[in-house]
């Protein structure tokens, strides 16, 4: 059964390895990936943020992350699954979660950016709520598309 459960400091490493191995298939690692998946307590926790991890039978197999931007606005980001565990509807689960989340943190807004390549994705986005946006600066070269939700 898998169970969503907050982050505790022993997810670390898999929360880095989950996301390195999506970045590296598509993309390179970027100053900002590293300074997220080498420091999430400080990166995001201490600054008010989540940190989702999906587990089966107590093993992480997927990722998601809310990052704080202001005061009612938060960043989707680093969602992950292991590709082993891929069509299972983790990452539907783990999203569903994520929105839940940034309810009870008291966001107003979600924002998430993504590349097109990445089509699963985004249709899964489209799926949780998502709508397409635009006008954000975003710390990756990767990201040509934005998206946000109004809660």
């Amino acid at each position: 059964m898998i169970e969503i459960v907050n982050f505790q400091t022993n997810h670390a490493q898999a929360f880095k390895e989950l996301n390195e191995a999506w970045i590296k298939q598509y993309f390179e690692i970027e100053e900002s990936d590293r300074k997220m998946l080498n420091d999430p307590q400080g990166y995001i926790l201490d600054k008010g943020g989540a940190i989702l991890i999906a587990e089966l039978s107590g093993k992480p197999i997927g990722t998601c992350a809310l990052v704080k931007m202001e005061d009612r606005k938060f960043e989707l980001a680093k969602m992950a699954v292991s590709p082993e565990a891929r069509g299972q509807k983790i990452g539907w689960k783990i999203g569903l979660a994520t929105i839940e989340k940034a309810k009870e943190l008291g966001a107003d807004t979600i924002y998430l950016e993504t590349n097109s390549v990445l089509e699963p994705a985004i249709n899964l986005y489209k799926k949780l709520g998502f709508q397409d946006a635009e006008g954000y600066c975003s710390p990756y070269a990767r990201c040509n598309v934005q998206m946000e939700m109004k809660l």
